[in-house]
């Protein structure tokens, strides 16, 4: 059987890492925390685990998610987020695969709860994720602070796991709505420094395109209530991250003058 080391990184994750351990103690054989110096009760909840527990100045996602999978002890790695559990069915399935591993890494779909709901629709699942690999052959890419882990070259295969990922994503409207602020903040200026224009009205089209295929196309009418307040601060979400982009280049032909 397959040693399988799991990381998770952290930063103020008292309310979510107990739940995320507890999961991981049955399938892995290592849980390595890399923490962003927490200020609440993060690492004593982690000591309680005996996990591998350090600490790492947050430069981004990206970076403090590769740095966490260049400090496993073993080279199978099972990657999560301190908001996310394994299901128990998922949780079968890694025990099984790690009999035997047949692939490069290993994919799995997450299934979000929003304020106590599960979403099926949405654009929100089947949201198949790329969690197990081995070490060497896979890196997180994308733009913070939306990140994915993706293997190294077409030629490496990826297998498929029964189970859900449990995401606990948002416990309050309110929060969705900070964490849409503050993370379109984040990728505005990302999008913005590599180049990224856009037109006086791109973040109004893009917004209601959105909502038209995540609430109709996608289903989100199906998931009820939250299924519309999902879709409208999916949508209000683009609508931000390019009125924000618009704002900085305002700036920037300011500047010029």
């Amino acid at each position: 059987m397959i040693k399988l080391s799991a990381t998770v990184i952290t930063f103020n994750e008292e309310h979510n890492i107990a739940r995320c351990l507890e999961a991981l103690k049955n399938v892995a054989d290592e849980i390595v925390v890399i923490d962003s110096f927490s200020t609440d009760n993060t690492e004593a909840i982690c000591e309680e685990y005996g996990v591998k527990f350090m600490k790492n100045k947050f430069e981004g996602h990206i970076e403090q998610k590769n740095f966490a999978l260049e400090q496993t002890e073993f080279d199978n790695i099972l990657s999560v987020d301190a908001d996310e559990v394994l299901s128990p069915e998922l949780q079968r399935s890694i025990l099984k695969m790690k009999q035997k591993m047949d692939f490069d890494g290993y994919v799995f779909n997450r299934l979000n709860n929003y304020c106590g709901k599960w979403i099926y629709h949405c654009g929100w699942y089947p949201d198949k994720k790329l969690r197990i690999i081995k070490k060497g052959k896979a890196k997180w890419l994308g733009e913070n602070p939306h990140d994915f882990l993706k293997l190294n070259n077409s030629e490496q295969k990826e297998g498929f796991l029964s189970g859900d990922l449990h995401h606990y994503s948002y416990s309050s409207i309110s929060e969705h709505v900070a964490q849409a602020n503050r993370f379109t903040s984040i990728s505005s200026k990302v999008a913005f420094d590599n180049g990224v224009r856009v037109g006086r009205y791109k973040g109004i089209y893009r917004g209601i395109f959105q909502f038209f295929r995540d609430y109709l196309l996608k289903g989100g009418i199906l998931d009820g209530h939250y299924g519309l307040v999902i879709c409208i601060l999916n949508a209000y979400s683009y609508f931000l991250k390019f009125e924000k982009i618009y704002e900085y280049q305002i700036s920037e032909k300011k500047n010029k003058v």
